[in-house]
C-alpha cells in the first residue's frame, strides 16, 4: 500500500487581503506580532486565489476564521466548487477575540461548523498553538490571566494537567455531539492541536484531539517529531504536520516581515522532505504569502514557491511512501509525564502557583534529550525559547522600517549568523507519557523514564521491559517508597538491566546508554520495515540528506 499525505496551504497574513472579506482582514491582527500589518499586495479575486492553490497542487486550504467578517458562505461554496477541502482555524479569534468566557480561546460557532459540514469539504478545525496559549495566557489577551482551556491556579501539577484534559474533552465532545445530532459522522471534523512547543501533545491526544507539530519555527526537529509521533501512536490519533515558515533567522531570501520567512529556501526544501517522510496524514505550509506574490499580472512564485513546486511535482512522485506515522517503532523510548514545561520553568499548564518541586522534577526530560542527542539539544529546554538564544530577526526588526517591506533580496547587513538548524541526531526515539502500557511501549532496547510522575501501570510496563531484556534508566523519585527493594537499586533485572538515577547526565548513566545512541552524525526514525536516515548536508545542519533503507524481517 502507498500512503500519500494530503497537502495543504494556509492563507495569507501580510501579503494581501482575504479574498472573500478584504475589509475585515485589514481591520484585525492576522499575526501574533501585536500590531495590524497593512497588506503589501493587491487583493486577488476568490477564483484566482483558488486557481493558484490548485496550481500548487494543494488538496486543502487552511482558513483562519475572521471573527465578525463577511463572505464566509461564499468561501465555503467556492471551496466546494473548486473541488478542494478546507480546514477552519481559530488563530485570528485567539488574537483579536471574541473569546470563550474565562479563556483566551476562540471557538468556531456551531452555525459556522454546520455550514462547513453541509458542504462535505471541511476536514477539521485547527486550534492554533493551544499549548502556548495555555502556558502563556497573556500572549494576546491583556485584560487578565485567562488560559486557553481555563484557569489552573491553586492546583498541583497533576490536577492542572487533568483540568486541561477535561476541558479539551468537553470541547471535543461538544463538536462530535453537534455533528452527530445534525446527521453527520461523529468524527468527520476532528479538532487538531497545532503545537509550536513540544509539550502537551499527549494530554491533548488523550483528550481526543488529533495533533499537528510545527516544524522549522524555533523547534529542535527530532525532539518535536519524536514526541508527536509517540503521542499519535499511543492514543491512536492522526498526525498532521505544519511546515511553519515563521522563524528566527534572516538571509538573502524574499522577506515579507521580520521572521517571515525566518528560514532559508534550502532549509524549507529539507523540512518539507523531512515532514513528508514522517508519514503524516496531512502536511501543510504556513503561509501562502511566502510562496507567492500577487502582481498586476497575476500570481508569481517566489524562491520558496519554487521549492514547494519541486517538492510536489518531483520529490513526492519519486518517493512514494510505503509507511505511515502510526508504524513508528522505537529502539529508544522516552517516557515522561506530560508536564508542559519547555524550559521557562514556570506557569506549567498555565498555573502561576505551582510547587517549585514539581517544576524541578519536570526539568528531568531536558537532560534525557541532551543525553540522547549527544549534547546537541541543550540540557535546559526543549525549544529555542529558552536562555541562550538570540534571534537574528530581532536585528532586522530594529534596523528596517516596516514600510520598506517586502524585501526582495532579504536582509544580509547584520552580523548575526543563522541559529536554526534542522539536524539534531537521535537514534530512533519515540516519546510516550506516563500512562503508556506495555503493549503500546513495544520492545525498545533502551527506555528512559523521567518527568514528575509515573502511573502504576507504566511502572509495571517498564519493569517488564527490563525483565524481558531491555535496559531501563529511571528517575529515583518515580519509584514508590513501598515498592520492593530491588526497584530502588541499579543492577540486573531479569534478562535486562535496571538503572536508578538522580541525574540522567551522571557518568554511569552515560556509560550505560552509549551503546544505544547510534551513529554520531545521523538522525534515524523507523516505520515498520523502513528506516529514514537523515544526515547534515553541509556545515551547520541547516539542510539534510535522506536515505531510505528497507529492513528484512
Amino acid at each position: 500500500m502507498i500512503h500519500k499525505p494530503k497537502l495543504g496551504i494556509q492563507g495569507p497574513v501580510v501579503a494581501w487581503q482575504d479574498p472573500w472579506d478584504g475589509d475585515a482582514s485589514d481591520r484585525i491582527m492576522r499575526t501574533g506580532t501585536g500590531s495590524i500589518v497593512p497588506s503589501q499586495d493587491n487583493k486577488p479575486a476568490p477564483k484566482a486565489f483558488l486557481s493558484m492553490l490548485r496550481g500548487l497542487e494543494a488538496d486543502f486550504y487552511v482558513h483562519h476564521m475572521l471573527p465578525g467578517g463577511q463572505g464566509y458562505s461564499e468561501l465555503i461554496t467556492d471551496i466546494a466548487e473548486a473541488d478542494m477541502d478546507i480546514c477552519l482555524g481559530n488563530e485570528y479569534g485567539n488574537i483579536n477575540g471574541p473569546w470563550v468566557e474565562g479563556t483566551n480561546r476562540y471557538d468556531v460557532s456551531d452555525e459556522d461548523m454546520l455550514e462547513a459540514a453541509r458542504s462535505g469539504r471541511c476536514i477539521g478545525q485547527l486550534y492554533d498553538e493551544p499549548e502556548h496559549l495555555q502556558i502563556n495566557a497573556g500572549q494576546y489577551r491583556k485584560d487578565g490571566w485567562f488560559p486557553h482551556w481555563g484557569s489552573t491556579d491553586g492546583l498541583d501539577l497533576q490536577q492542572s494537567r487533568e483540568a486541561v484534559e477535561r476541558s479539551v474533552e468537553e470541547r471535543v465532545r461538544h463538536v462530535q455531539n453537534l455533528l452527530e445530532r445534525s446527521g453527520y459522522a461523529r468524527n468527520s471534523m476532528p479538532l487538531l492541536s497545532e503545537h509550536v512547543f513540544p509539550t502537551s501533545y499527549h494530554t491533548y491526544a488523550r483528550a481526543g484531539m488529533d495533533i499537528c507539530p510545527k516544524i522549522m519555527k524555533e523547534s529542535f526537529q527530532s525532539l518535536q517529531l519524536s514526541t508527536a509521533l509517540g503521542a499519535a501512536k499511543q492514543y491512536g490519533r492522526s498526525m498532521w504536520i505544519c511546515a511553519d515558515l515563521w522563524g528566527p533567522d534572516t538571509g538573502a531570501w524574499f522577506t515579507r516581515f521580520p521572521g517571515f520567512p525566518g528560514h532559508s529556501p534550502e532549509e524549507f526544501a529539507s523540512a518539507l522532505r523531512m515532514g513528508y517522510l514522517m508519514g503524516p496524514s496531512h502536511l501543510f505550509v504556513e503561509n501562502v504569502d511566502v510562496l507567492m506574490k500577487h502582481t498586476s499580472g497575476g500570481f508569481v512564485t517566489t524562491e520558496f514557491g519554487d521549492v514547494w513546486q519541486e517538492f510536489v511535482r518531483r520529490f513526492i512522485p519519486e518517493h512514494p511512501l510505503h509507511w505511515h506515522h502510526s508504524q513508528a517503532e522505537a529502539d529508544i523510548a522516552v517516557i515522561h509525564s506530560d508536564d508542559s514545561n519547555y524550559g521557562q520553568n514556570k506557569r506549567l499548564f498555565g498555573n502561576r502557583t505551582m510547587d517549585p518541586a514539581d517544576v524541578t522534577l519536570s526539568e528531568s526530560v531536558f537532560a534525557i534529550w541532551h543525553l540522547l542527542s549527544r549534547g546537541a539539544i541543550p540540557a535546559h529546554g526543549s525549544c529555542m525559547h529558552i536562555p541562550g538564544y538570540s534571534f537574528p530577526r530581532h536585528e532586522l526588526k530594529r534596523n528596517v522600517p516596516l514600510d520598506r517591506f517586502p524585501l526582495e533580496g532579504g536582509y544580509t547587513d547584520g552580523e548575526r549568523q543563522p541559529v536554526h538548524p534542522l539536524f539534531y541526531p537521535v537514534h530512533n526515539v519515540v516519546a510516550y507519557d506516563h500512562h503508556v502500557t506495555a503493549e503500546q511501549l513495544g520492545k525498545p532496547k533502551l527506555t528512559l523514564v523521567g518527568g514528575s510522575s509515573l502511573s502504576a501501570e507504566t511502572l509495571k510496563a517498564v519493569i517488564k521491559r527490563a525483565e524481558n531484556g531491555g535496559v531501563v534508566v529511571i528517575g529515583e523519585w518515580l519509584i514508590p517508597d513501598d515498592g520492593p527493594a530491588d526497584w530502588k537499586k541499579s543492577g540486573p533485572m531479569g534478562f535486562g538491566r535496571w538503572i536508578v538515577t538522580g541525574d540522567f547526565l551522571d557518568s554511569r548513566v552515560k556509560e550505560e546508554v552509549e551503546p544505544y545512541l547510534g551513529e554520531e552524525n545521523c538522525w534515524m526514525q523507523r516505520f515498520g520495515t523502513k528506516e529514514i536516515r537523515m544526515t547534515p548536508n553541509g556545515s551547520g545542519g541547516f539542510a539534510l540528506d535522506f536515505e531510505i533503507h528497507s529492513l528484512h524481517r
